[in-house]
């Protein structure tokens, strides 16, 4: 391979700054953020401290840029004409099935997210920006009740509640790459969500 074939890297040898952010996530959920020191990190990298201030400034922007790839992944969504477009019940059932393809595409990110615990600046606006994206789900939901297609007898604060535990809890036991393909996982809990569990008659 002559050196113009050859692919480009930043920084050290080995990595580049998308690398050395997967790992940093890894470590992050597996330590929790606050518990992780860039000596934790380098350890985990194989490489200096040093070394990983070529890549990112700071454990901050490492954690930044790992929110970003959650945040920026659901909000999205919401800029989808499915999602702006149709009856509230199509567009809640669009938001709900991206948002577990989202969760299961971006799983450790998205697993980082859920798991913030708000001591910091970067954490903080982190989770406001979730807040905000769970408010105009709920909103659909309260639409999607208004207009009839989900039932009136269940307070919408309760129905918004347990859909946002339930697609929540998959981060914890969905393991890419089994016998639940990442479809499947959304057919079920969508059928789940609309339909309930009573036996088709």
């Amino acid at each position: 391979m002559s050196t113009t074939d050859a692919p480009t890297k930043r920084g050290r040898p080995g990595y580049d700054q998308q690398s050395v952010l997967q790992i940093a996530v890894e470590v992050f959920n597996r330590h929790g953020y606050d518990a992780t020191s860039m000596g934790i990190l380098a350890e985990n990298l194989g490489i200096s401290k040093s070394a990983i201030y070529h890549h990112v400034p700071s454990k901050g922007d490492l954690l930044k840029l790992a929110l970003e790839e959650a945040l920026g992944g659901l909000e999205a969504i919401l800029e989808q004409p499915q999602a702006q477009t149709g009856t509230a019940e199509a567009r809640l059932e669009f938001v709900l099935r991206r948002t577990i393809s989202v969760l299961v595409e971006r799983l450790p990110f998205v697993t980082l997210l859920l798991r913030l615990r708000g001591n910091t600046d970067i954490e903080r606006d982190a989770m406001e920006r979730r807040r905000t994206f769970d408010h105009k789900v709920a909103a659909l939901i309260s639409a999607a009740r208004d207009e009839g297609s989900l039932r009136a007898d269940i307070d919408p604060r309760t129905v918004t509640r347990l859909l946002f535990g339930t697609i929540n809890s998959i981060v914890e036991w969905y393991k890419p790459g089994g016998s639940l393909s990442p479809e499947k996982l959304a057919d079920d809990v969508i059928t789940m969500a609309f339909k309930g569990l009573s036996a088709p008659r």
